[in-house]
């Protein structure tokens, strides 16, 4: 069932038998959320924190007016939520942006193996680091990357990150979000979007079309970008 955290956490470094098999032993509560769904509610205070089998799912702030900006996507192999276990109470909410597949991990679980797996524990430590990362890079583009280039850096990342749990299919990629779902995530209009993805699709460099994201010419989607995935930490190295 949690293939895709083995996936995840074994491109960093090396899973010994014991932390696999104590991974699948103590993650097995799973459960499905439609398209909308929390998964968790900001101001709750969560006893476990859950992963991401499948899916696609976002962390998202609601303003005084009722205006959403998406800070994070989440993706297959995510813990959505790890760092409640020492937080406690959650700053944020986490949404489903399409159906989703998660199972959770009790916080009791996680002390323990805290206390007991210290490689284990560095890998998970990395995965919160590995969010933080992507939080600099999202603020980075936010400020500084022209839409154009911002569009062009998060399908990079997003496909690479995908790839890494095995959720592309050649240079395609599932992406179930709308136009104004993306538009959240951008922090830009619709509109601005929509003449954005034309301009890059007149460019020959990705199509997005039915749900599907299509890489059509990754050098120069990286070019545009100026994406380096070294902030993913996909080098597999001792930990």
């Amino acid at each position: 069932m949690i293939e895709s955290l083995l996936l995840n956490l074994g491109r960093r470094d090396v899973l010994s038998a014991e932390e696999e098999s104590h991974l699948r032993a103590v993650i097995v509560k799973d459960r499905h959320f439609v398209a909308g769904e929390d998964l968790v509610s900001e101001g709750s205070r969560p006893t476990y924190s859950t992963l991401l089998l499948d899916g696609f799912a976002a962390r998202y702030r609601v303003m005084a007016d009722g205006s959403r900006q998406i800070t994070a996507l989440h993706v297959a192999g995510d813990f959505v939520d790890l760092h409640a276990f020492p937080i406690k109470k959650m700053d944020h909410g986490v949404v489903a942006m399409s159906s989703c597949h998660v199972a959770f991990a009790d916080h009791a679980v996680l002390k323990a193996i805290t206390e007991d797996m210290p490689h284990l524990t560095r890998l998970l430590w990395l995965d919160t680091l590995i969010d933080g990362a992507i939080h600099r890079e999202w603020i980075v583009a936010m400020g500084r990357r022209s839409k154009r280039a911002h569009i062009a850096h998060l399908v990079c990342e997003l496909f690479v990150r995908l790839q890494v749990v095995k959720r592309t299919r050649g240079a395609s990629f599932q992406f179930p979000l709308t136009q104004i779902e993306m538009a959240d995530v951008l922090g830009v209009s619709v509109v601005h979007l929509n003449k954005t993805l034309q301009a890059l699709r007149r460019e020959g460099v990705f199509t997005w079309e039915n749900r599907t994201i299509t890489i059509v010419d990754w050098e120069r989607l990286q070019e545009i970008a100026e994406f380096d995935p070294g902030y993913l930490s996909i080098s597999r190295e001792p930990r």
